[in-house]
């Protein structure tokens, strides 16, 4: 062989031939692996398939399945809030960190409508209840309307003196709600383009915040841990609710049953309190009274509701921007706390109401509010950051820090479907306005489309 006399010495190229070779040993063909596989530390080939059972290549051994039918990649930053048309089944709304918003139709990949003139993130968007309108909230303190048949602006609304950190409409006409980080909360008719009333008297960003279903009260909840109710046409403070035994921290979400009587809130320091809206009473402490006093059965499961009112950390709300600067700290922090409830939502359909709450805290709680008593605890391998019911059926779509949504049955508890596509956590969820899409949209600067007909 033709090596080198002194291993130390380079040579530079060694070449081999025949004469070389101590031994022949003849291989069949059928012996050597395919192109295709891989072979293992003891020289084994492994056969890669995915889920399906088909054959992988190489770059795709380590990749996960995608499970949406459709990605929007329009934006080039953080997503943070989503919104379905509630009249037309295809149609999304979408905004980010990019300080841009944009409408997009499902299934429609080559039509996009950037909604220009936003200064700061687009972290809030609603569509009117006929569908006519879209209102786009941003941390630049304004709040454009868009008319959906010409796609154009319709007007600019301003006046808070801070981000805008939620829009809602009223559910039978184009007056529009805002809630500010400077404490106040404003409305505007949106036909005429006019301000129409502030509300006043929150001590802190008012993180939360919507008509009652029947148009006639708004609640609002502010991180300085009140909830106030409101007289919309006066613009008179009707309750406050705070103190023992209400929240000890800010409110980070809310929502109302479709009756207009109850408002159930979550908040930073891990506790749910239900709150009658008439009286402004916090019936939690009803409860708590109840169980302090009775031994049976019943009571057993209100102790139960306790425990998960006051342990129930980081249960459900989306999550609520601050200026530019403290924006991924103020969403990191609360991503990481212990005590947070980061979201909250009924279900309007049902005969008796029931609400769902989630958090990082990993747990998915459905509550049945007549009775004022938790159905279900649904445990996740990590935090909750959205969630929503599908229309009227008896399953919760959960959006998680893990890019995953899951999808809950509010009846067993148990998790029917899991979807994979995101790479990073999940901000907004939405459905459709046929119940066919649950639309998500993430950190990683994607929303993604997911068929969901089979729940309805």
């Amino acid at each position: 062989m033709n090596a080198p006399a002194n291993d130390e010495e380079d040579h530079g190229e060694v070449f081999l031939d025949e004469t070389d070779a101590l031994h022949v040993i003849t291989i069949d063909d059928q012996d050597l692996p395919e192109a295709d596989e891989e072979l293992g530390s003891d020289g084994e080939a492994i056969d890669i398939r995915d889920a399906d059972g088909e054959q992988r290549s190489d770059g795709e051994s380590m990749d996960e399945a995608d499970d949406s039918m459709h990605i929007f990649t329009g934006h080039t930053g953080e997503l943070y809030t989503v919104a379905c048309s509630p009249t037309d089944g295809t149609l999304v709304a979408t905004g980010s960190g990019d300080d841009k918003g944009f409408l997009w139709r499902i299934g429609e990949g080559d039509w996009a409508f950037q909604l220009q003139g936003h200064e700061n993130s687009v972290c809030s968007l609603a569509f009117s209840t006929d569908g006519q309108l879209l209102a786009s909230g941003s941390l630049d303190g304004i709040v454009q309307i868009w008319d959906i048949n010409s796609c154009n602006l319709k007007c600019t609304l301003d006046g808070p003196g801070g981000g805008i950190e939620w829009v809602r409409w009223h559910p039978r006409g184009h007056l529009v709600l805002a809630g500010s980080e400077d404490s106040t909360v404003w409305m505007w008719n949106a036909d005429k383009s006019s301000f129409l009333n502030m509300f006043s008297g929150h001590g802190s960003s008012v993180t939360c915040g919507d008509f009652t279903p029947d148009g006639k009260t708004i609640c609002t909840g502010s991180d300085d841990a009140t909830l106030r109710i409101w007289n919309p046409r006066s613009g008179e403070n009707i309750h406050v609710v705070r103190g023992h035994p209400y929240h000890t921290d800010g409110l980070t979400c809310l929502t109302i049953t479709s009756d207009s009587t109850l408002a159930l809130t979550g908040s930073k320091d891990s506790s749910v309190h239900i709150v009658n809206i008439t009286t402004g009473k916090n019936r939690t402490a009803a409860v708590t009274d109840r169980t302090a006093t009775a031994a049976t059965e019943q009571n057993a499961e209100q102790q139960l509701l306790l425990k998960s009112l006051e342990q129930n950390s980081n249960s459900s709300s989306s999550p609520l921007e601050q200026n530019a600067d403290q924006q991924q700290q103020s969403k990191s922090n609360r991503k990481s706390a212990d005590a947070q409830i980061t979201k909250a939502n009924s279900n309007q359909n049902r005969s008796s109401p029931w609400a769902a709450t989630g958090g990082m805290d990993q747990k998915l709680i459905v509550w049945d509010l007549q009775h004022s008593l938790p159905r279900c605890t649904c445990e996740h391998e990590e935090g909750v950051a959205c969630l929503s019911w599908l229309g009227s059926s008896k399953y919760v779509a959960t959006g998680c820090v893990d890019g995953k949504v899951r999808v809950w049955d509010s009846l067993s508890g148990d998790c029917v479907r899991i979807y994979s596509g995101h790479s990073d956590a999940i901000q907004s969820l939405a459905v459709s306005a046929n119940g066919d899409f649950l639309v998500s949209v993430s950190i990683d600067g994607t929303a993604r489309v997911f068929e969901i007909a089979e729940f309805q």
